[in-house]
């Protein structure tokens, strides 16, 4: 009974969506009020409704229901809760449930949170909602049932991918569906601002939040996932280019230039035809990643639930929303008003620089994970785009993004001055030398371009810094007054520091695994003992055991340096009978500086000893504790009183200052 309630639960959200999609636009054209306010009514009920369909699944799973077919393919009575609970979203059919929930759920928040927003401009962007939410649930119900019964009842299920059954797995889809559908927001108040015929800094005001709460949900999604693969598959911790990979960094780094974009048409009334094309672009590429993790189109280790007739399905919603956002654009875009003029040097100008910077790394990035599967189904010709490729195209691009990075913000709006900004950057600049001279003398020239990372990195972090000592005076005034002016900065500013600072924290991370690594792979017996960047690895026993749905062969590594005592590790080897797979677990000792990293391999051929693999990975932790700090930032931009407040009105511009530029 508990699934037919979900499944009738997902016909009456689409039935809700199609209200919702249709009634308000006609209200807002009409100018019904009436009309318009049913489409806050239609959100909160398919949040309702899709919610319950979430609630009856997960359920389902919970109490292992082998009568539904989706938990007999994904589930096992014998898994842990978490996993049982996180099976609901780790096939296609449950994570398309999780996908329309949250949908609904920015959906509904924009009815609920969209008081200051002007009931046609609302309207209109919970109507572009609705179409979005009609398209997947259709897709859901016609392809894609997870409510499906079996008969006869199966005794038992057929477990969940055992790689999936970890906590990193477990919670990182979420963060990355809500940065995925989060983007839908800032399409839908690009088509409804098209419809309407007005951007302006208002509606750069209104977007900004949403694009912001989904820029760092991805951001966090995007760095468990890296940290995922990093214990898991032991890809070292920083980016391995694999397709479905970058597939969550297309919409991250489009999603990037649009929360830039954005805060020059709040501020300046500029950009604005670039930004709606943005928002467009940037929910496009999300559909894009979807598309290629479930279509069969990419072969990777985590590209789930492939079925090619479904991805045709999946395509024809992406040809759909993008076909209609980019038609929408061509009619309307040149009905929009050009705004303010900026000189070339400027912050305007360097926020300009920033997105042509990100949009051609986007563009790189989806040329390389694409352009392998268009020669193979134009000429049957196969090749792989890797490393090498990313590393000498996509690297030159950030070199002088995060050079910009540090700038910037010092410069004025309409026109900068760079030779000021450039002097209260000499701090940094001093750090950053000292950093690279660092570096140098801990691991030597080679290779170059890490150096060069470590400067990018330093430059990023201290720049930051530097801009918010800037700000607050430090040392020009009296340390208490500088206090107080740091208590008074919005709190946006506050978040772009952080930001700014986390990302040069990510990529000294990023810098030092990749540049500083060293491995040791061997054959081991117990007693054993491989050096590994001077610390020594004793291979002291390996038990065997079981726990919950698997049994393990686990490791004991004694880790000492100089003779004292470091860690002990406990690598791991699982074996899940039901799904008939084998996992390797690492075991990994974690410092400020780096970190210590064992696999338990099988028997050697010869029957005799382990082959084992160990590692030192230094500024690894970097990575993510930088991504969380970039997550922090845009958290607390997200706090910042105004935007629940409307914007102040601006006075008429003066005259366009000399060697002034379009903004367009």
């Amino acid at each position: 009974m508990i699934p037919e309630i979900g499944h009738y639960a997902l016909v009456l959200a689409l039935l809700l969506a199609i209200v919702q999609s249709s009634v308000p636009m006609i209200g807002a054209a009409r100018g019904n009020a009436a009309w318009m306010e049913l489409g806050r009514t239609a959100a909160y009920g398919q949040l309702l409704m899709v919610g319950t369909a979430f609630a009856a699944l997960t359920y389902a799973y919970v109490v292992s229901d082998f009568s539904v077919l989706n938990v007999v393919q994904n589930s096992h009575s014998a898994k842990p809760m978490l996993y049982k609970v996180s099976g609901v979203w780790g096939n296609h059919e449950g994570s398309l449930v999780l996908w329309v929930l949250m949908l609904a759920l920015f959906g509904a928040a924009v009815a609920w949170f969209g008081g200051n927003l002007p009931p046609s401009l609302k309207a209109r962007v919970l109507g572009v909602q609705g179409m979005i939410g009609v398209g997947f649930l259709i897709f859901m119900l016609a392809t894609s049932n997870p409510f499906i019964r079996v008969f006869p009842v199966p005794a038992d299920g057929n477990d969940l991918n055992p790689l999936l059954q970890d906590p990193g797995l477990a919670f990182h889809p979420p963060f990355l569906y809500l940065g995925y559908v989060g983007f839908s927001l800032a399409f839908s108040f690009a088509a409804a601002a098209l419809i309407e015929g007005r951007v302006d800094p208002a509606w750069g005001r209104w977007v900004r939040p949403w694009t912001l709460v989904a820029w760092s949900s991805l951001t966090l999604g995007i760095g468990m996932g890296s940290w995922w693969a990093y214990y898991e598959l032991g890809w070292g911790g920083w980016w391995f280019w694999d397709p479905v990979e970058n597939a969550s960094l297309l919409p991250w780094l489009a999603g990037t230039a649009l929360l830039h974009s954005a805060i020059v048409v709040e501020k300046r009334d500029a950009l604005k035809t670039w930004t709606v094309l943005l928002a467009i672009l940037t929910f496009t590429l999300s559909l894009v990643g979807t598309f290629l993790v479930r279509s069969g189109v990419l072969t990777s280790v985590h590209a789930f639930a492939v079925d090619p007739e479904r991805g045709v399905a999946i395509l024809i919603l992406l040809l759909l929303a993008t076909g209609g956002g980019l038609l929408l654009y061509a009619m309307r875009a040149s009905s929009l008003k050009v705004g303010g003029l900026f000189a070339p040097v400027s912050r305007e100008g360097a926020l300009v620089l920033n997105n042509l910077l990100l949009s051609v790394a986007c563009a790189v990035v989806l040329i390389g994970t694409l352009y392998p599967l268009l020669l193979d189904s134009m000429t049957g010709q196969k090749i792989s785009v890797g490393a090498p490729f990313f590393n000498a195209t996509f690297v030159p691009l950030m070199i002088p993004l995060v050079a910009v990075m540090a700038v910037g913000p010092l410069l004025a709006w309409k026109r900068g001055d760079l030779a000021g900004a450039l002097g209260r950057l000499k701090f940094a600049a001093l750090v950053t030398v000292v950093c690279v001279l660092w570096a140098l003398y801990i691991n030597g020239v080679k290779p170059v371009m890490a150096l060069v990372g470590i400067a990018m990195a330093a430059w990023a972090f201290f720049g930051a810094v530097a801009e918010l000592a800037d700000r607050v005076k430090l040392f020009r005034i009296p340390l208490g007054q500088s206090w107080d002016r740091a208590k008074g900065l919005p709190r946006g500013a506050w978040g772009t520091t952080l930001s700014h600072a986390g990302l040069g924290i990510a990529i000294a991370g990023m810098v030092g695994t990749s540049a500083w690594l060293t491995e040791d792979i061997r054959v081991m017996n117990i007693g054993d003992t491989a050096s590994v960047a001077g610390y020594e690895f004793t291979l002291e026993k390996v038990e065997s055991g079981r726990v919950d749905n698997y049994t393990t062969e686990t490791g004991t590594f004694l880790v000492s340096s100089g003779g004292d005592f470091v860690a002990r590790l406990h690598p791991e080897q699982r074996w899940y009978p039901v799904a008939r797979m084998e996992t390797t677990e690492a075991a990994i000792h974690t410092t400020f500086y780096s970190d210590l990293y064992a696999v338990l391999g099988d028997r050697s051929e010869q029957g005799e000893g382990w082959v084992v693999r160990i590692y030192h990975h230094p500024l690894v932790p970097w990575i993510w504790f930088g991504a969380i700090v970039m997550v922090l930032g845009g958290l607390v931009s997200l706090s910042d009183r105004r935007f629940r407040l409307g914007v102040p009105v601006r006075r008429a511009a003066k005259a366009p200052a000399a060697a002034a530029q379009p903004a367009e």
